[in-house]
């Protein structure tokens, strides 16, 4: 993409990761002007999850395109409209608004919601409205003003990915110059073979040449940036052929949302820049490590973290230990949310660090509910959902997350969790119970559990 070099495409703020975003239609037509734009691209979101988009000219960037929105056909995007109720609007939130590296003309990107023609306001299916939805109800409660969130999308980059099914064959075929099955395939040098190839379950955390993907994700985090998402850390994760993990750092509900849609279109498009092929399917590969969107969340007022007591069990309060209470009661029904695809359940089986377990525990990552321990800050206290993979509906699925926290189940008469590191002291949870095993059993679990956010 032309820019300006001697102009950087985003202003960061001293200390922070944090771009100022702009505040309303003059910010961000005051921001076109400043680099150069030449194409507007309205990015939303359908029911499954995936991003969709059309582009419009700078003629029709005004304050009615905010006002007022942009028509589309809404009978054409998966769980939205009816052929004969098709027409819907689409108005961009400026706050979401970054300059788009992946395209090679001046482009800038924005997220929008979708609005309903016809009743003037909010489409109920938009799931980026459900969750500003479950936003405004913390609020109404008084228990909280936010709930942040902090998923850790973990995914595979490809060298190639082939599949078919027809009349006379059906197959899938993926494979990575890292994959521990390429150590004795002629690499071309000289019949010769470089070798460093992760053993199965023996990726994480090696140095190059083992890790080939160091630069790919550092381009991937240095865009994420830019785009105005806060980034941790980066690493090759566990399995071998090319797993890896870039963590971001925890934002509110929305706000988080919208970062995992940013994050999942850069990671694919800067894989494809390289030649690669990106995939966040939970379990591409037999007999290796799967991959997760374990999801840290916790609940505050405006300064203080209430899921901290200084006195409780592991440092979490009461109402940490009912907010588990709940996600660890309603596990199955949120699982056809957390795990959406047939192959989710090919990654929740034992041995592989999936939590098969429906406990709590202090460290024990088999665990459906997991509080990190690596600090004793008032504001690091968390909980860990890790039954979530990177195929979820972020905004849809951190809703759910949300709402379950509600005094329905008291962790004192649970039972404890059988495990290792786990407190003596701790409360007891639902020890023998699993996470589920199969798509059936969470749509079941699903159709008899009565939820306000339809």
């Amino acid at each position: 993409m032309a820019t300006d070099k001697k102009r950087p495409i985003a202003q960061f703020e001293p200390g922070t990761y944090r771009v100022s975003p702009p505040k309303n239609a003059k910010e961000v037509i005051d921001l076109v002007r400043e680099h150069g734009i030449q194409i507007v691209d309205l990015k939303f979101t359908d029911l499954p999850g995936l991003w969709q988009h059309f582009s419009i000219g700078l003629p029709e960037l005004n304050d009615e395109l905010f006002d007022d929105g942009i028509g589309f056909d809404g009978s054409s995007i998966r769980g939205f409209q009816e052929i004969h109720e098709s027409d819907m609007l689409l108005q961009p939130d400026p706050a979401t608004t970054f300059i788009d590296p992946m395209c090679e003309t001046p482009t800038l990107s924005m997220i929008c919601n979708v609005i309903d023609p016809v009743l003037k306001g909010p489409y109920s299916r938009d799931p980026r409205y459900v969750a500003r939805k479950a936003e405004q109800h913390l609020k109404s409660t008084g228990v909280a003003q936010t709930c942040y969130f902090g998923p850790e999308l973990e995914f595979f980059i490809f060298d190639s990915i082939r599949f078919d099914q027809n009349t006379h064959c059906g197959y899938y075929y993926v494979d990575s110059v890292e994959g521990a099955w390429n150590s004795g395939r002629d690499e071309g040098w000289s019949g010769g073979n470089l070798g460093y190839k992760p053993r199965y379950k023996e990726g994480y955390f090696p140095v190059p040449p083992h890790d080939t993907l160091q630069d790919i994700r550092s381009e991937i985090v240095l865009g994420l940036m830019n785009a105005g998402g806060q980034v941790e850390v980066h690493h090759h994760e566990v399995s071998t052929a090319g797993q890896n993990e870039i963590d971001m750092k925890f934002a509110p509900l929305v706000r988080m949302a919208d970062n995992v849609m940013i994050y999942k279109y850069f990671v694919k498009n800067i894989a494809r820049r390289h030649g690669k092929v990106a995939t966040f399917m939970p379990k591409p590969l037999f007999a290796d490590n799967a991959s997760g969107m374990h999801c840290h969340q916790s609940l505050w007022t405006e300064k203080s973290n209430l899921f901290y007591d200084s006195n409780g069990w592991a440092l979490t309060s009461e109402l940490c230990r009912w907010y588990i209470g709940g996600l660890l009661k309603h596990a199955h029904a949120l699982m056809a949310f957390c795990a959406p695809t047939t192959n989710s359940y090919r990654r929740l089986v034992p041995g592989y660090e999936a939590p098969v377990n429906l406990a709590m525990s202090q460290r024990n990552r088999s665990a459906a509910a997991r509080i990190p321990m690596y600090s004793d800050s008032p504001n690091a206290k968390r909980v860990e959902f890790r039954c979530q993979d990177p195929t979820a509906n972020a905004y849809v699925i951190e809703t759910w997350l949300e709402y379950k926290w509600k005094h329905e189940v008291d962790p004192v008469r649970l039972r404890r969790t059988r495990g290792s590191s786990i407190s003596t002291s701790m409360p007891e949870t639902r020890g023998g119970t699993s996470c589920a095993q199969k798509k059936s059993e969470p749509l079941g679990s699903l159709r008899a559990t009565q939820c306000e956010w339809t």
